[in-house]
């Protein structure tokens, strides 16, 4: 399907509406105003994504470039295809630079993945990556900390590993409850993942007692634990 122009993906999407979807998605994102909610599922988000793809690009340059958005599905459709269309690293870092001021909710930051990033094995492109996630750390807007941490977490705790990312997030003072759901996740996910490393965080007690315990009861909740190290874990609540 052809898009002429952002009115045309507009009345895409509110033809796509679901109501009951739209209550159930209003309940769990609570912070979202219902009224700039159609009610889409992600997957049928995907499948517009997809036929934006085919296009000659005018699209969704078009798309991107007309913010803020009026609903919570076209930020939705921003995110998935952020992650589709960049074509390195450092347009994907400009087009993020663009969209995260708007970005209100956890569900479009954590929809955001990068997949130029994945496949490239330049140590640079990782580098120009952290460099940027880790201002963004810095920053007082709720959801581009938490885009920073979910992103640190999705393609940094495997081979590009480095403990110091573990300081990056533990350094993190916040009051939001988004931003430390995001940092409790992503310890959770460093027990699972790099566990020699990530356990001195709680021995040592780094983090706010909620962050800290909130994340031994994520990582005893993951079956990537096993049920000698969850002991070990319950054993250092606060």
């Amino acid at each position: 399907m052809e898009y002429a122009s952002n009115a045309a993906i507009r009345a895409r999407l509110q033809s796509l509406a679901d109501p009951a979807y739209k209550a159930f998605n209003a309940k769990l994102i609570p912070n979202v105003d219902p009224s700039t909610m159609i009610g889409i599922r992600v997957p049928v988000l995907r499948a517009v994504a997809k036929d934006l793809r085919r296009g000659d690009g005018a699209a969704v340059e078009c798309f991107f470039a007309d913010l803020p958005h009026k609903y919570f599905e076209e930020n939705m459709l921003h995110a998935i295809l952020l992650g589709d269309v960049c074509g390195s690293v450092g347009e994907a870092l400009e087009e993020l630079a663009r969209f995260l001021p708007y970005a209100d909710n956890w569900a479009v930051t954590d929809t955001i993945r990068i997949r130029v990033l994945r496949r490239a094995g330049a140590d640079a492109d990782a580098r120009l990556m952290l460099n940027q996630l880790e201002r963004w750390m810095q920053t007082d807007a709720t959801y581009t900390v938490r885009y920073a941490v979910v992103e640190l977490m999705t393609d940094f705790l495997d081979a590009r590993f480095e403990e110091r990312h573990l300081r990056l997030v533990g350094g993190i003072s916040s009051s939001e409850y988004y931003v430390n759901m995001a940092r409790a996740w992503y310890f959770a996910t460093a027990l699972a993942k790099q566990w020699e490393s990530a356990l001195p965080v709680l021995q040592k007690r780094i983090l706010d007692p909620w962050t800290h315990n909130k994340t031994i009861q994520k990582a005893c909740e993951s079956y990537r634990v096993t049920p000698e190290h969850k002991a070990l874990l319950r054993s250092l609540r606060v």
